[in-house]
């Protein structure tokens, strides 16, 4: 566009989006896939290309076909984009316009979530040249110009019923208004029924002669929003042909059974074209058949090529074997001339016995000489013969294969042949894909009204021949530069849904710390604005302004009042909903859940842990609550079968559990499977994946129970602040029961002033049942452990600090596999005490490993040298002692089943100090143990064994090139009949697995038995040789 003035505010936008793109590139990813990968070698490099080729452990089927980023691992540089493509093999191969910074050698990838955001910055920089983009419309979102407003007098022509609809006067002045009005602005808090009423504006608009584009930003907000316009439109002739399309994947299964074959252009085009479709099968088929045959003839070459390379080898291989034993000959005279030489010698004696010495010493050393020539000519005969056999095994192989292809070659066509035919079927296959494409854009044009994300649209420029209505829904949701451009597709008016006190945007840059002050202001106003805002409708304190193009809905359908009441006190003070329904509940009648609202305070009970997002008190109440619903008849038990369970009563059709944090969403998602027996999709999730949901009963966990710092959703105050937001969707989605389980003393200690999870909190406690945590999860003492049955022991449990040694001993005491104990502090009287339990353990086959710190992070060396005492205290009576760098997790692991968690210190005189709880979830110890691993933090490899001023010489090792060395252990280095590799953290079940490689917790290195393994086999993690 150079020389052309850009209209407003294309500028600013394009701005606010290379912001975007930018923040992007240098964040990390958040809780996105990420991919290991490993060994990388550079392939090839040019001007604008640049290709590795990778080793990848395990690779996510959600990134193919996907855009993706790559960068060094453990870098915090911006990342690069990057193409992939995965051999069968497993290697990745990545290919980049310019060469990556930095050491290449192992690379962390994820998806571009950037991709969409460089097409949008395309779609903004080319409006002025693009005929379909109307300036005018697009500007309505920002409240520029002028728009026509007014109300359809007689909505009754355009809408079926609209008589006797059951539309309060709200909704159906909303429906007026869109009917008349160049744009609408509709507020709809949840359950106030917006989405019936944009179902009715896109049905009114419909019949007035319009197309209309139909908009939210995720798949599922489309598919409910679209059902319901089916609903009101599958009567109209041209319905099953295409009238009403979906753009895009389908997610919703009902969607999918009711309206799929009507909606969805790909089943659509195969029932209008059923004929050309046969024809095309029929010629797919063909070719590829046409293509297995000539593969037969590839794979045949293939084998012929590796059969005369076989034979080479063969050849190279007996000459070889022929000049070694050539040699081993020639050294058998030699040592026999030489022998002879020293038999005549004899011992010396007389005047010349010095000399006589001397040529004794020559002849024995050349004897020795030729000994290892021929021992040397031994082994390389011995290697030449196995190579021919090799070789030979090689030829019998290729043999048996040429065997088996020689009957599948017989009557297929010579190869010249079938490579005409092949080319002359991809023609013809090719002139059919042209002509159900065709069929393909005939019934595009029969669209009136299609349905699609916002992402699509932004990224399609032919979505339908015409846009007269554009209806973004979930509105808050959408950027400003997205919302811009696909409002100027409309040519004669908009219609903007949503609410603006729900989930925002997901952007970046307005919260980049890279990013300047003034840029992350520019990505605030133009990027991070929702319509809503931008059309300023909305004050700075998220106060609604009175205003012609604004219908707010005012009666909500879905809570029972008492929620209704909390989601007002936190989320609509100053414009409080009115309730619609009765106060009667969904779900079975049960003394557990029997009022609308339940607040479970863990505060007496809480543990102390670093991970301010997860909460193990609060997990354990949820998976308790759970139980009790499942007695109660309210969910399914433990492991029922679908069969056993009726419509409409599965877990998810009555409960949600919703979480703040995607950490706390896992621990939940792993103890909640244990607790059914089987994993519920849609039970347990994030905030964000609730938008639009609702259900019977909702647990709302907070998460939070340590450190002071609470996290992003608890950090704003005000009715614009995301944690207003999130809250409102957290609380809302409740229909009959809310459930709120949270460490209330931590809140109020942490919670900023004004805060509006503070109002939340408050209002609970007066108008809510409240409960305290040891309510749900019972409080033991160790002598109960051995009278409780097989189902109360599975239950959490929490036992006071004078309970723990003795409920500690009788778990340690009924071991079966394993015991893993994680203390940073070592003690001698509790090591002594614990040593002798443990002594008995290990005798009965129990695996005992104590994770610790090393001694060089003791305060001194007289620390140290303590601590290497107990350490070997430990060791003496058979446990395994593992050093972890900084660690501060105090845990103790029995059998990968039982974990005891809290503030035990079982090897250390502070001992527990609080109350301490005990899980028996497979899932909460893997979890765990997954985090640890995670903390903790590879660095250089070093003997942390022994104190810096205590450490000796180290035994003699040798290097990789043979020569000696006195340095402590490294990769390429024999040591004690080791070879120590260097194993990068992605290769190390490999290593295991393919050579048996062993960790030394000492030197933070792998090894392996140099009498097992050669440094061929293990070439791959050996250092280049110098």
């Amino acid at each position: 566009m150079s020389g052309t003035i850009r209209p407003y505010p294309i500028s600013e936008l394009l701005d606010a989006v290379r912001l975007e793109i930018a923040a992007e590139l240098r964040s990390d990813g958040g809780d996105s896939p990420k991919i290991s990968l490993s060994s990388g070698v550079l392939v090839s490099s040019s001007v604008d290309r640049v290709e590795y080729l990778y080793a990848c452990k395990k690779w996510d089927v959600s990134l193919d076909g996907s855009p993706v980023l790559v960068r060094p691992s453990r870098s915090s540089d911006p990342w690069t984009p990057a193409e992939v493509s995965r051999f069968p093999d497993g290697k990745v191969r990545v290919v980049v316009s310019r060469p990556i910074a930095g050491r290449t050698s192992n690379l962390q990838l994820r998806k571009d979530d950037s991709a969409i955001l460089t097409v949008l910055a395309q779609r903004i920089e080319s409006v002025a040249a693009d005929e379909k983009i109307r300036v005018d419309s697009a500007g309505w979102v920002l409240g520029l110009g002028r728009p026509h407003l007014g109300y359809e007098s007689d909505p009754a022509r355009w809408v079926s019923n609209w008589e006797t609809l059951r539309l309060n006067a709200r909704q159906r002045t909303a429906v007026a208004h869109a009917l008349s009005s160049e744009v609408t602005f509709l507020w709809g808090p949840p359950g106030t029924g917006k989405t019936d009423v944009v179902g009715h504006i896109v049905e009114g608009n419909f019949r007035q002669g319009h197309n209309v584009l139909f908009l939210a930003p995720t798949r599922v907000a489309v598919d409910q929003a679209l059902e319901r316009i089916c609903d009101l439109l599958v009567d109209e002739p041209g319905f099953a042909d295409g009238m009403v399309q979906r753009g895009g994947d389908i997610e919703s299964k009902t969607l999918r059974e009711r309206f799929g074959s009507s909606i969805d252009i790909e089943q659509i085009t195969v029932r209008v074209a059923a004929d050309l479709d046969a024809q095309f099968d029929e010629m797919s088929a063909a070719l590829a058949k046409a293509q297995d045959e000539v593969q037969l003839y590839t794979t045949e070459a293939a084998w012929r090529e590796s059969l005369a390379q076989a034979r080479e080898d063969s050849a190279t291989a007996a000459a070889a074997q022929s000049e070694a034993e050539r040699a081993i000959d020639q050294a058998r005279l030699e040592v026999d001339t030489l022998q002879s030489a020293l038999a005549r010698v004899g011992s010396p004696s007389g005047l010349f016995a010095n000399r006589q010495a001397a040529r004794v010493e020559r002849l024995r050393r050349q004897c020795a000489d030729v000994e290892g020539r021929r021992q040397q000519a031994a082994r390389d005969a011995h290697n030449a013969k196995a190579r021919a056999t090799a070789a030979a095994e090689t030829i019998k192989a290729v043999h048996r294969e040429l065997a088996v292809l020689e009957p599948k070659l017989r009557g297929v066509a010579p190869l010249p042949a079938l490579q005409r035919h092949t080319e002359q079927l991809r023609t013809e296959v090719e002139g059919l894909r042209r002509e159900r494409d065709d069929i393909r854009r005939t019934v595009r044009r029969r669209c009136r009204v299609m349905g699609t994300t916002v992402a699509k649209a932004v990224q399609s420029r032919a979505l339908l021949e015409r846009v007269d209505v554009v209806v973004i829904d979930e509105a808050g949701m959408v950027d400003l530069p997205s919302a811009w451009l696909v409002a100027g597709l409309a040519q004669k008016r908009i219609v903007i849904a949503g609410d603006f006190r729900q989930l925002p945007a997901v952007t970046k840059g307005a919260g980049d710390s890279k990013a300047t002050d003034t840029d992350r202001a520019h990505s605030r106003k133009w990027c991070a604005r929702d319509p809503f805002r931008a059309a300023e409708l909305v004050d700075d304190s998220g106060t609604v302004r009175e205003d012609d193009r604004l219908v707010a809905l005012d009666t909500q359908y879905r809570m029972r009042q008492p929620i209704c009441a909390l989601v007002d006190a936190v989320a609509y003070p100053d414009a409080p909903l009115k309730t619609g329904r009765g106060d009667g509940s969904s779900i079975p009648a049960n003394s557990l859940v029997d009022t609308a609202m339940l607040l479970i305070d863990t505060s007496r009970q809480r543990i102390p842990g670093p991970d301010n997002k997860a909460n193990t008190v609060n997990e354990a109440v949820v998976h308790e609550l759970i139980r009790g619903l499942q007695y109660e008849g309210v969910l399914p038990g433990r492991k029922w079968q679908a069969a056993e369970i009726p419509a409409g009563a599965q877990a998810v059709d009555r409960l949600a559990v919703i979480a703040p944090y995607r950490a706390q969403v896992k621990a939940l998602q792993g103890s909640l499977k244990y607790r059914f027996g089987a994993e519920y999709e849609g039970l347990v999730d994030t905030i964000h994946r609730f938008q639009g949901s609702q259900r019977p009963a909702v647990i709302f966990d907070t998460a939070v129970g340590a450190g002071k710092d609470l996290g992003y959703f608890y950090r704003e105050t005000g009715l614009s602040s995301q944690t207003c937001r999130l809250l409102n969707v957290a609380l809302s989605r409740a229909q009959d029961h809310l459930i709120v389980v949270a460490d209330l003393e931590h809140l109020r200690r942490h919670l900023p002033p004004r805060s509006e999870a503070g109002a939340m909190i408050d209002y609970l406690e007066a108008h809510a049942q409240v409960l305290s945590a040891d309510q749900f999860v019972p409080i033991r003492d160790a002598a109960q452990l051995s009278e409780l049955s097989g189902e109360e022991l599975s239950r959490p449990a929490f036992f006071p600090a004078d309970e723990v040694p003795k409920a500690v001993a009788w778990d340690i005491a009924r071991a079966a596999r394993s015991i893993e104990i994680y203390c940073p502090f070592l003690d001698p009287e509790p090591v002594r005490k614990w040593s002798k339990l443990l002594d008995e353990r290990i005798r009965a086959g129990i695996r005992v490993v104590v994770s610790t710190r090393g001694t060089d992070e003791q305060r001194d060396d007289r620390a140290a040298n303590r601590h290497r005492a107990l350490i070997g205290e430990l060791r003496t009576v058979g446990c395994e002692v593992d050093f972890r760098e900084r660690m501060h997790e105090k845990v103790l692991i029995i059998d990968g089943s039982v974990l005891w968690h809290g503030s035990l210190n079982l090897l250390a005189n502070l001992g527990p100090t609080d109350l301490m709880m005990r899980f028996t979830d497979p899932a909460s110890c893997e979890r765990v143990n997954r985090v640890i691993d995670r903390a903790r933090k590879d660095r250089a490899a070093r003997n942390m064994y022994a104190p810096a001023s205590d450490r000796v010489e180290a035994a003699p090792t040798v290097r990789a090139n043979g020569s000696p060395s006195m340095q402590r252990p490294e990769p390429g280095v024999i040591l004690n009949g080791r070879l120590y590799l260097s194993v990068p953290f992605a290769d190390k079940d490999e290593a295991k697995r393919q050579l048996h490689a062993r960790w030394d917790g000492e030197n933070k290195l792998w090894h392996v038995d140099v009498s097992e393994v050669t440094r061929d086999q293990a070439q791959r993690w050996l250092p280049p040789a110098p």
